[in-house]
């Protein structure tokens, strides 16, 4: 009888244990979020996406407003091109910009969207026009010291 009850135990811990391995395995994956509610598609362009991933989070205003869905490449305009998965109950002006930002120094990235003025919104299968790339830090790491290369140049004449 007591052999029975250890098992039950051992078997409840091994049960609570996974289903802990699973949640840990979906927040890293950035799936615990997945949202069934309604949403429409738009794109936009971007020269640098950074390390920007599928399903990383778009932020209005710190809100997460949606989703990315897939990011692919134009081989005509080389710029990445990433599909946006908002979700029906925000809507946003035509004229609305999208930048690749960074939680943090080194987070993650995601997009942020900031709403224009137009009085139309944005449809599914609009594309938004004003965009900003990732900001890449080894770049800016090189050209911070390029320019002080350039000003130990200059004393030294």
């Amino acid at each position: 009888m007591q052999n029975k009850s250890l098992d039950f135990w051992v078997g409840l811990f091994v049960l609570l244990g996974a289903a802990g391995l699973l949640f840990l395995a979906l927040r890293v994956g950035n799936m615990s979020t997945i949202s069934l509610s309604d949403s429409y598609s738009v794109t936009a362009k971007f020269d640098n996406i950074g390390g920007l991933k599928p399903r990383a989070p778009i932020k209005s205003a710190g809100v997460v407003v949606g989703r990315i869905g897939d990011i692919s490449f134009d081989d005509k305009t080389f710029q990445a091109i990433v599909s946006m998965q908002l979700d029906k109950r925000y809507k946003f002006p035509k004229d609305s910009s999208a930048k690749i930002l960074t939680s943090g120094l080194l987070g993650e990235q995601y997009v942020g969207i900031e709403p224009g003025g137009d009085v139309n919104n944005l449809d599914s299968g609009d594309k938004i026009k004003m965009t900003q790339s990732a900001i890449v830090l080894e770049n800016l790491i090189s050209q911070f010291l390029f320019s002080k290369a350039a000003e130990g140049k200059d004393e030294n004449k």
